[in-house]
């Protein structure tokens, strides 16, 4: 898990990026709020604290590659670019269209991020791996083994697996303290 040092800078890069530019007009009066906040076609976007949570646990590094799994608003994705850096980078993907058309004009000065529709049927994004790190927001009771395929060999993940979350890696998981309620993987 990540040191001090580390958890102080997800901190910063979380109060560099303000929720509210990645969230629909009918929900930024509540960005400060530690919810989930809907975003429109069955998405939200995470509340804060786990996001916080997530972040630190994935221990993200200048210069890695990151593949973000459901990236909804884009919120994560511009955090994470902030953590790896201008020499690493962050591809988001999400299956709805509207999202990540959304995302994108949010995204547009983070110069190392991406978002792109995600293709159905497909976990992730095989053709733009392998990943240091991959963060997926959504649920799911099964660990995604194309996901983690996708994954160089020191490679991690976080992701919330049957109401947990959990950083998997090649050679095994680790499971954080309490439980989380996501949006299903789909």
């Amino acid at each position: 898990m990540a040191g001090r040092s580390d958890r102080d800078a997800v901190a910063r890069a979380m109060d560099a990026t303000p929720r509210t530019q990645f969230l629909p007009p009918s929900v930024r009066r509540s960005a400060d709020e530690d919810r989930a906040l809907q975003i429109g076609f069955g998405s939200t976007c995470s509340q804060p604290s786990t996001v916080l949570s997530m972040l630190r646990f994935l221990d993200l590094q200048p210069g890695h590659r990151v593949l973000d799994v459901g990236s909804g608003s884009g919120w994560t994705t511009a955090i994470m670019a902030r953590l790896v850096g201008p020499d690493g980078s962050v591809l988001g993907v999400e299956l709805e269209a509207p999202l990540v058309e959304r995302s994108a004009v949010a995204l547009r000065d983070v110069p190392n991020a991406e978002v792109r529709v995600a293709t159905k049927g497909q976990l992730g994004a095989p053709d733009a791996g392998p990943f240091d790190r991959i963060l997926v927001s959504a649920a799911t009771s099964k660990l995604p083994e194309s996901l983690v395929e996708q994954l160089t060999p020191d490679g991690a993940m976080v992701l919330p697996l049957a109401g947990r979350l959990v950083r998997a890696t090649r050679e095994g998981k680790e499971v954080a303290p309490g439980y989380y309620a996501f949006v299903p993987l789909r």
